[in-house]
């Protein structure tokens, strides 16, 4: 919003008034250009104003007392902040010089002769003489000391460090994702080329897909807890095979430690034909984990782990996880599902039970126990079955038969560009490959493609760039943008369609009959 002009004032030697989201400058008197004892300098009390001003090449002018006390008087004026707010200060002193107003930015101080950070709020603030506010003359800064409690600069300095650890963890988030891409490509292309007789290294080729999928939706987890998103909608889960999928990737907690250890604990499965349900399988699959690791460490001396699914219409898809253990006496049955609350000393959060909770009655189920001390412990669980609706269209989605296509795929990461293609060529498509936006152009030239794959995150011409510079040559061409990263936003006139990393080839084979 424009400022209104209310006035004249003096500030820093200079005599303006705003007008136009910029400071107007009348005319200029004589800086005061005296200097202070930088060794231990008072800090600026709360009242004070800090003002500075500076060319529009950033070259210093002036700077009041109460400035040099808390920033110094050094020819570099940010040397007091740290390396990433010395670049924001950079950044919006840019802003200021082209024009634009940038005010109430927080900077945190490191000063010698103080233990903590000191917190200053400042203004960057376009001087216009007369070439007009999208050329200004100079920039003025004014600021102030924030005088708060201790409690409220640990608070801010954590922020700080939460904040630059957030945007590295979504950095690394985005690079882990194309990793996994690689490894859950290369591991349907080997399950599609392995013989039908090579069942037992088949059950290890899944159990490492499956870990890599799960690996997949933790990073989605923290990308979306980091950006506060919800969470991505429920797809039809086979509760049998999430069951069967859970034992085989604890088989080494529940099978193999105890055995070093002298313990014998076995798993025995009881599954019932069940209805499909609707919900998210990594945190299904969370949730049966976690309840297989506490009964083994319910069985200290060994005994047997039962599952067992059955189908009650009155009830719905029922699931039963028992141990033989040492069971729990009725006060701590009462609180297992309260958050904190564990028997397992420091080795336990008493997060893993309330967790579990939480998620069931996030799909609409119900989870409840039975325990007789000495005697183990059932946990039952049970949801609404799937809507026969919802089950046929997947099954109609699969039936579909493949059609060729010409497509092409766009990719600055040697692997996932690679693994991408060879799992489309797999199912009888023609691939041509580009490694950047620009190298993409130009293979459009003369060779029509029925589809485009294109990563989002490539240096020069990112995803969405290409996506719009194809639009402008082909107006009915698909354009399906890849993203490691929960921020690419919807899908728009450029592009028909956003996929995340890691893909499965049954998506990205459903997205191409969807477009083609």
């Amino acid at each position: 919003m424009p400022w209104r002009c209310v006035g004249w004032y003096n500030c820093a030697g200079w005599l303006i008034r705003p007008s136009d989201g910029c400071c107007r400058i009348e005319h200029e008197k004589v800086m005061d250009t005296s200097r202070i004892d930088s060794v231990n300098p008072p800090i600026a009390t709360e009242h004070e104003i800090l003002v500075a001003t500076f060319g529009a090449e950033g070259e210093i002018r002036h700077r009041n007392d109460a400035w040099m006390r808390v920033f110094g008087d050094a020819d570099r004026p940010w040397e007091r902040l740290s390396d990433q707010d010395q670049g924001l200060a950079a950044s919006y002193m840019n802003q200021a010089a082209a024009g634009s107003l940038v005010t109430n930015t927080l900077f945190l101080l490191h000063l010698k002769h103080t233990d903590q950070p000191l917190p200053v709020l400042l203004n960057f603030v376009p001087i216009v003489l007369s070439g007009g506010a999208a050329n200004p003359d100079g920039i003025m800064i004014t600021g102030e000391v924030l005088m708060e409690p201790t409690s409220w600069m640990n608070s801010q300095t954590l922020g700080h460090r939460m904040e630059t650890l957030g945007k590295m963890t979504m950095g690394i988030a985005h690079d882990f994702n194309n990793l996994l891409s690689g490894i859950l490509g290369h591991t349907e292309l080997l399950k599609g080329s392995m013989p039908a007789e090579a069942a037992s290294t088949t059950e290890h080729v899944s159990t490492i897909e499956r870990a890599a999928l799960d690996g997949a939706s933790l990073v989605r987890k923290l990308q979306q807890y980091i950006r506060d998103e919800n969470r991505t909608a429920f797809e039809i889960v086979d509760l049998n095979e999430l069951v069967d999928d859970s034992v085989t990737l604890t088989k080494p907690y529940w099978y193999n430690e105890p055995r070093r250890q002298g313990i014998s604990i076995d798993a025995a499965l009881d599954l019932s034909p069940v209805p499909p349900i609707m919900g998210a399988p990594s945190e299904l699959r969370d949730v049966f984990v976690n309840l297989i690791l506490n009964a083994v460490q319910a069985m200290p001396r060994g005994g047997t782990i039962t599952i067992a699914t059955t189908h009650d219409p009155s009830q719905g898809v029922i699931a039963r996880v028992r141990d033989s253990g040492t069971g729990m006496t009725d006060r701590v049955r009462a609180r297992i599902f309260e958050p904190l609350f564990t028997t397992k000393g420091k080795r336990g959060t008493g997060m893993g039970l309330s967790v579990c909770y939480s998620t069931v009655q996030e799909h609409d189920g119900e989870i409840d126990v039975e325990t007789n001390l000495g005697f183990g412990t059932t946990f039952t669980l049970s949801f609404p079955p799937a809507a026969s609706a919802e089950v046929a269209k997947e099954d109609d989605e699969r039936e579909t038969e493949a059609v060729s296509r010409r497509i092409l795929v766009v990719d600055d990461e040697p692997m996932v560009r690679s693994v991408l293609a060879r799992m489309l060529v797999s199912r009888g498509h023609d691939v041509v490959q580009a490694a950047s936006g620009a190298e993409a152009l130009s293979a459009l030239d003369g060779n029509p493609v029925d589809l485009v794959f294109t990563d989002q995150g490539m240096p020069e011409m990112n995803g969405r760039l290409l996506a719009k510079k194809i639009r402008g040559r082909f107006r009915e061409l698909p354009i399906i943008l890849l993203t490691g990263d929960t921020d690419a936003g919807e899908t728009d006139v450029d592009v028909s369609k956003v996929m995340a990393k890691p893909f499965k080839l049954d998506a990205l084979e459903s997205a191409i009959r969807e477009l083609t």
